[in-house]
């Protein structure tokens, strides 16, 4: 009887590991929580918003519109002409983006928005040179970007000497926060813009210029670079840190 009771708790067993879901026996009291799936892989978008994005140029091949960008224009007027420039003295060393279409048309508004990450919030910063214009001399940084007429931009001119913050909606540019101080052409700047809930600043050579709350857009969108009208502007070193 003793050898028969044996026999018949060793087929049990096999039968509770047989019906496990790998093939091996789950202790009593572990869940399905407690020996979760193997991860997701994600895909580049997602991992891009997880680690933040930093793009310089100097990889990229010159006299043609650098890979990984949407380019767009609010506005009337020329699309607008993104190209990789070799550039002497350039932050990152070799190469920057230049937006080089001198269209003098006022209400155009260039855009080269990055395709990844699409985030909410983020600190997007890069090094900007107002180069020439007649009309503007403006560098742009644009967050929460959903199309060519919804985003959050904010932009420094070298005429006017002073930074400015809108958001577009539904292709309607509307201001809601300015600085005036000194925004000098043909300099090298740090520009820097961070949006976290519905609170917007922006930094300009590292000082805190513009300390706005808004909530026109909450949701995720992309980061890119912005110029005005006939402003010829050059871009290096842009950083995109989720927040």
């Amino acid at each position: 009887m003793r050898s028969l009771g044996f026999v018949s708790l060793a087929v049990a067993v096999v039968l509770v590991i047989a019906c496990s879901p790998n093939g091996s026996a789950t202790p009593p009291g572990t869940t399905q929580a407690d020996n979760p799936p193997a991860p997701r892989q994600t895909d580049a978008g997602s991992s891009a918003a997880q680690t933040g994005v930093t793009r310089g140029f100097d990889e990229d091949a010159a006299n043609a519109p650098p890979p990984g960008f949407l380019f767009a224009r609010t506005g009337g007027g020329q699309l607008g002409q993104w190209h990789v420039r070799a550039e002497a003295g350039a932050p990152s060393g070799a190469n920057v983006l230049a937006q080089l279409d001198a269209d003098r048309t006022d209400d155009r508004y260039p855009l080269a928005v990055l395709e990844a990450p699409s985030v909410s919030d983020v600190r997007v910063s890069v090094q900007c040179r107002m180069v020439s214009g007649e009309v503007d001399q403006a560098c742009g940084l644009v967050a929460r970007y959903r199309d060519e007429d919804n985003y959050y931009v904010t932009r420094a001119n070298a005429i006017e000497n002073n930074i400015r913050l809108y958001y577009v909606r539904n292709g309607r540019r509307q201001q809601i926060a300015t600085w005036s101080g000194a925004v000098t052409a043909n300099t090298w700047h740090a520009y820097r813009f961070e949006v976290q809930g519905d609170h917007l600043r922006v930094f300009w050579d590292d000082q805190l210029v513009i300390d706005h709350r808004d909530a026109t857009f909450v949701d995720t969108g992309r980061v890119g670079l912005w110029t005005k009208a006939d402003s010829v502007t050059y871009f290096d070193e842009l950083r995109i840190t989720p927040l």
